[in-house]
Order: C-alpha cells, then sequence, then structure tokens
C-alpha cells in the first residue's frame, strides 16, 4: 500500500489517514469539524484545498477530509483513500434539498440507497442495473445514535444527481418514486464502496426542500449539521 501514495490528489504519509473517516463534500466543513469536534486535529491534506485532518474522538482516532462536489470528484477521494490508505468505514455528510411534503428543514436523512442520473456504474461492465446500497452496519449504528439523542431522522432512498441546476423539474418524477432528497455524491461512494468490499454511508441535513422551497437559515443550519456531525462521529468511531 505504502508504495501507491502520495497519491496525485492526497499527499498523506502511510498511517496519517484513520480507517473510519467523515467526508463532507465542503473542505472548510471539514476543517470546522477538525477544530471543533476532533481532539489534536492533524493536518494531512492540503493538496488543492481539500484538507484532511486526523484526530480523535471520545478517545478514538477518526479522520474528516473533503470531497468536492459531484460523482467525479468523490469518486476520486474515496477510490484513493480505500486503495491507498486502507480506509475501511467511509460515512459521506452534507445538506440534501428535501422531495417530499412532509420532510421538515433540520431533519437527517439516512442514504440506505442512492438513485442516480449519472453514468459512473458504467465502469463495471454489469448486464443490469446496479442498486447502490449503504453498509447495513453503519446504518444501523447510525439510526440506533440518532434515536438515541432523539435527533429527528428518516431512513430511505436518495438521488445523486450530476445537475445542480436543472431545466426540467424532473426531481418531481423521482419523488414519485419515493426518493426522500438529493444530493451529488452518494452513488459513486456506495460503488466505490461495494466493489472494495468495504463500509460506506450518507447522512445528510435537509437544509431546503424542492416541494415547498423553504431554506435554513444560518443558524438553523448550524444547529442542524451539529447533529449531524454528531451521529456520523459516533458512528465512526464504533467499528
Amino acid at each position: 500500500m505504502a508504495n501507491n501514495i502520495p497519491t496525485p490528489h492526497i499527499s498523506a504519509k502511510e498511517g496519517e489517514i484513520a480507517p473510519s473517516i467523515l467526508l463532507p463534500g465542503d473542505p472548510l466543513r471539514a476543517k470546522y469539524i477538525a477544530e471543533h469536534f476532533l481532539t489534536n486535529p492533524v493536518q494531512f491534506n492540503a493538496v488543492r484545498n481539500m484538507f484532511g485532518y486526523t484526530g480523535t474522538y471520545e478517545g478514538k482516532e477518526v479522520s474528516v477530509m473533503g470531497t468536492g462536489m459531484g460523482c467525479p470528484s468523490i469518486g476520486i477521494y474515496s477510490y484513493e483513500l480505500i486503495h491507498a490508505y486502507g480506509c475501511k468505514n467511509l460515512i459521506r455528510i452534507g445538506s440534501c434539498g428535501a422531495m417530499q411534503e412532509d420532510i421538515e428543514l433540520g431533519e437527517i436523512i439516512m442514504a440506505a440507497g442512492a438513485s442516480t442520473d449519472t453514468n459512473y456504474a458504467h465502469q463495471y461492465q454489469l448486464p443490469g442495473t446496479f442498486s447502490a446500497i449503504a453498509s447495513y452496519p453503519l446504518l444501523k449504528i447510525a439510526q440506533e445514535t440518532a434515536a438515541r439523542h432523539g435527533y429527528p431522522y428518516r431512513v430511505g432512498n436518495i438521488l445523486s444527481s450530476d445537475i445542480f441546476y436543472n431545466e426540467t423539474e424532473e426531481w418531481k418524477i423521482w419523488a414519485k418514486m419515493g426518493i426522500m432528497c438529493a444530493e451529488m455524491e452518494s452513488f459513486a461512494l456506495y460503488c466505490n464502496a461495494a466493489r472494495a468490499g468495504v463500509n460506506a454511508l450518507g447522512i445528510f441535513t435537509v437544509s431546503d426542500s424542492m416541494v415547498n422551497h423553504k431554506e435554513m437559515s444560518a443558524a438553523e443550519r448550524e444547529t442542524g449539521f451539529v447533529n449531524m456531525m454528531t451521529t456520523a462521529l459516533e458512528t465512526a468511531i464504533a467499528l
């Protein structure tokens, strides 16, 4: 494994990244988590300003690193973290847009599965359609953690979309299939994890709604995202 590092996108040395890692899209969110949640965080990456840190949480080692936006970007970083650095538990965290009327701002969404409009799985040359799903051990722990804290949460299918500014309202068609929310990365993460035989999970905070066009305020984002971060961190150190 050491012969593969550093990678083109991660400058960490061998042993500097923990087996369990949180993956926010925003590198500044990774910095925030390191500074406000981790004990003695040490930065291991700044290539392309995609910040990564390793520290301890409740006495157990955990890492956090930004991935950028979209399946291609998280596809690169998660692949290198898995295959070059040996990460075994990868938890994507971030915001999402609700696609169902009864989903409230600030709720936590756990992606049991990720539908998509991306072509990421084409590389595997499968003779059918791949169902990208979360790793049940991580999902079970995350559910139990959120329930223990009393955080409002839901579990179900989400959409990982390549399109942020869409010319059509095709989200309404996805919503008819029970899709709870949209984000842009989990499908690729789940594919990489499945192919490598490691664990992956996506945990999100509902920051806005496509149905009623409500959006969280800055203060609400801070509180709501803390619930998501706490759930993810406690899940990461449980395995």
